[in-house]
């Protein structure tokens, strides 16, 4: 499904099914900031305004959790320059935004690896943590040094080894004991997946949690995406009817 950002129309949202959690794949900065003959990292930087803007609307919206995708594993294939810029931009992203984030009861997580990243972006990104730990509003994840084979191999390895020690048998290896070693474990199921800039593919995000997600592809580019465009996705969403596995209606 996809839409283009010329819109201005107000979305009868029915408020008794907005979905639990939305993950983003951000995409489209480098070509957003491209097409106004600006480097890559001004892309960025402007994708960030983009985060807190749904965050606090979908925050209001009463959308419980959010995870956005903010550095693959596979990212690192990037300029060194530009994996160095956007490892810089937790401490931008939290010295703008932190305050905000707080006073509306918004809660920072993050998955992934963050022990790879610079130990002055770990000490942000945990201090935006350890500082909204007691907040109950909107749980905004951060997918960080993320990849999602890479997490089901590593629930794959933590179980592998409770049977090795004989600490569960076989049988106790079901879908639900599967769920409960990764990464996004305390989080309620996705329930839509948006992507922007017109790509139609997951990019190794969530692979498991998508299984019964539904999926919006916008042509929108990520910093041009805002209120109205959420809005829309959700209607959209509201439209659909999930059956998981079972038949229509």
């Amino acid at each position: 499904m996809f839409f283009k950002k010329k819109m201005q129309h107000d979305y009868d949202l029915d408020m008794h099914n907005i979905p639990g959690h939305i993950a983003f794949i951000m995409d489209g900065n480098g070509r957003w900031a491209k097409k106004r003959k600006m480097p890559r990292t001004y892309g960025h930087h402007e994708g960030t305004k983009t985060i807190r803007t749904l965050a606090l609307e979908a925050n209001r919206l009463g959308v419980k959790a959010m995870t956005v995708y903010a550095f693959s594993t596979e990212n690192f294939k990037r300029e060194a320059s530009e994996v160095e810029y956007i490892f810089k931009l937790p401490k931008e992203f939290f010295n703008l935004y932190l305050k905000e984030l707080m006073e509306n009861n918004v809660q920072i997580r993050y998955i992934g690896h963050l022990e790879m990243a610079p130990i002055e972006t770990q000490n942000i990104i945990k201090e935006a943590i350890q500082r909204t730990s007691v907040n109950s509003g909107l749980i905004l994840t951060f997918a960080f040094i993320y990849g999602g084979r890479d997490e089901i191999v590593e629930a794959t390895r933590i179980i592998c080894e409770k049977y090795k020690n004989g600490e569960i048998s076989l049988s106790d290896v079901t879908e639900d004991y599967f769920e409960q070693h990764l990464m996004t474990k305390d989080l309620p199921p996705v329930d839509l997946m948006v992507r922007s800039s017109g790509e139609c593919r997951l990019s190794n995000f969530l692979p498991w949690q998508l299984a019964y997600a539904e999926f919006i592809f916008d042509e929108t580019l990520w910093p041009d995406f805002d209120e109205e465009h959420l809005h829309r996705a959700i209607a959209i969403y509201q439209g659909r009817e999930r059956r998981f596995g079972g038949v229509l209606k």
